[in-house]
């Protein structure tokens, strides 16, 4: 998979840990005009042992008769054939100099040359071009440039490939503290920044800052993906009770300044250029704008008045802008999953939202590197049993009671086809897909073993399904859920990862009221006596009992996903 993120000037540099496209470039927002040369160092080809690379100079000085580029490599990449420029290699050290015919260097024009490579190991980008001595992609001091511009980062195509990911040791010590629980608790889960408070840490716990010094540690000298959640937004998921959040609708200046702004500088902090930083951006927040709103019959007031004043759309924007901005970040936008989006009347109306909020507030597409399904959701990753495209006695399962006319059955074939769509309407062609699988296994005892029979399409459709809940619009602690896939780099086409972004174990929302300070209400899809509401064709709602508020850590729970993990433990 090809991926260039250099459209213009300011795109942000890559680098390529993978097979596929990587690129140097400036870093995004400072202007060209106070910056003497730019490099864009774009790997076309990587196989595994050597590369085909483009370089495009362009000189911003005083014209030029004959120019050289310099660079140095850190490991044993080897310059084996040129075109466009004479090339020569002394130990690391690469000198490009101008062929006769393209000699003249006009200021503001631009050459290009390319060559191919061998190396072993890693193929890191160069960290330094210059142009006859003169250092490019960095302000000359001369005004044109924002001087709290962080320095030039370096982006993969995929951050996890090649990578370690963070294990946040709060979780790890809750989860190893259960019985049975070490077997897990080394794997990596997400950080969730869900309000305020905690970028500086809840109740003595860790900040966003402990949390990255931490990951320094985990690092060594490999490469380490941290992934934290975005989820704070004005009125957040107003669809629901359970996940409400501390900032009423109308706070977006707060949102900004007190969450976005605190979190960017952090990340920006020179100590962490060298971390790999995923954030998942807002989760069930821009598909509430289409599904939840007037005129469908799942309106809530709530998502009325989001879509109304806009906030959400303003929030991720500048959530993109502001995050997209940092080197070492990689936004990965929240994309519902397939049993919210999946039906023709949503699946299309929300990307074109997702557009239009990664296009407000001084985002661009530039600031998505993907998006994410399932985030704490419990739909199956595949169905093995039956297909979109099966019938029973002439009957499509998509007239079965549990697709209901969805177009999707399983979050894999969602996040595919979601990601071709954003394609379509301007994402870049390389971004790539989350699937968090942490509590979509779905093993055990009840975990069929082929295709139900065919007596009617419900009893093929039920009888072979691994997704064991009553309704697929059940969303909160389901009773008989399990761990899914590990987390595990680049499973499939599309994919960047499997992750674990919800951290197994911690509740989805209390069971009964609980009285709290987080700003968290009872939603009675989290109440195991309930009769059901539109959103889940007024089913039972398939919720454990005694579920504390949501975030806390829910035991009952945890040794269940574990008894229930498919592949099991």
């Amino acid at each position: 998979m090809s991926r260039t993120r250099t459209a213009l000037l300011a795109a942000l540099a890559m680098v390529a840990a993978t097979a596929g496209a990587a690129a140097a470039a400036i870093p995004a927002d400072i202007g060209t005009a106070a910056i003497p040369c730019t490099v864009d160092y774009k790997v076309q080809n990587q196989w595994g042992t050597g590369f085909t690379t483009a370089v495009t100079v362009t000189n911003n000085s005083a014209a030029k008769t004959s120019w050289a580029v310099k660079w140095s490599y850190a490991g044993n990449q080897q310059v084996t054939s040129g075109w466009n420029a004479k090339i020569s290699q002394s130990g690391t050290a690469v000198t490009a100099a101008n062929e006769s015919y393209n000699a003249s260097l006009p200021s503001g024009g631009s050459v290009s040359f390319g060559f191919n490579a061998s190396y072993s190991g890693t193929n890191a980008l160069p960290a330094t071009f210059t142009l006859d001595g003169v250092t490019c992609n960095v302000d000359d001091g001369g005004g044109g440039g924002d001087p709290t511009d962080p320095p030039t980062g370096s982006k993969v195509d995929n951050p996890y490939a090649g990578a370690k990911v963070y294990v946040n040791p709060e979780w790890a010590a809750k989860a190893a503290a259960e019985p049975g629980g070490s077997r897990i608790s080394n794997q990596p889960t997400g950080v969730w920044l869900d309000r305020i408070a905690a970028i500086n840490g809840v109740n003595g716990g860790m900040g966003l800052r402990d949390h990255l010094d931490e990951a320094l540690e985990q690092k060594g000298t490999g490469e380490l993906a941290v992934q934290l959640v975005i989820y704070n937004l004005p009125g957040r998921d107003c669809a629901a009770l359970a996940s409400n959040g501390e900032l009423g609708a109308t706070e977006i200046d707060r949102y900004k300044t007190a969450y976005i702004d605190p979190i960017a500088a952090i990340l920006a902090d020179p100590k962490y250029a060298g971390l790999r930083i995923v954030t998942t951006v807002e989760i069930d927040s821009l598909p509430n704008l289409v599904t939840n709103v007037t005129p469908r019959p799942t309106v809530t007031a709530n998502c009325d008045t989001m879509k109304a004043n806009g906030n959400y759309i303003k929030g991720v924007g500048y959530a993109l802008n502001k995050l997209g901005d940092v080197p070492g970040v990689y936004n990965y936008v929240d994309a519902g999953h397939h049993g919210w989006l999946g039906w023709d009347d949503n699946f299309g109306a929300s990307a074109d939202m997702f557009k239009l909020a990664a296009t407000a507030e001084g985002a661009t597409v530039a600031d998505v590197h993907g998006f994410i399904v399932n985030t704490a959701n419990y739909s199956a990753l595949k169905e093995d049993h039956f297909t979109i495209n099966d019938t029973v006695n002439g009957t499509s399962v998509r007239l079965s009671k549990w697709v209901d006319w969805n177009r999707y059955v399983d979050e894999l074939s969602y996040a595919q086809a979601m990601r071709n769509q954003l394609v379509s309407i301007g994402f870049d062609s390389g971004i790539g897909m989350l699937i968090d699988t942490s509590r979509n296994g779905w093993g055990g005892a009840a975990r069929p073993t082929g295709p139900g029979a065919t007596t009617t399409v419900d009893t093929y459709v039920d009888g072979g399904r691994y997704d064991r809940r009553i309704h697929l619009g059940n969303w909160c602690n389901q009773s008989g859920a399990g761990l899914g896939e590990r987390p595990k780099a680049a499973p499939a086409a599309g994919i960047d990862a499997y992750v674990w972004i919800k951290p197994p174990g911690e509740s989805d929302g209390s069971s009964t009221a609980i009285p709290n300070d987080e700003g968290k209400g009872f939603d009675r899809m989290c109440d195991p006596t309930y009769t059901g509401n539109p959103r889940n064709n007024n089913n039972m709602s398939g919720a454990l009992a005694n579920a504390p508020l949501s975030g806390h850590w829910f035991s009952a729970q945890f040794q269940e996903l574990m008894r229930n993990a498919y592949p099991a433990l």
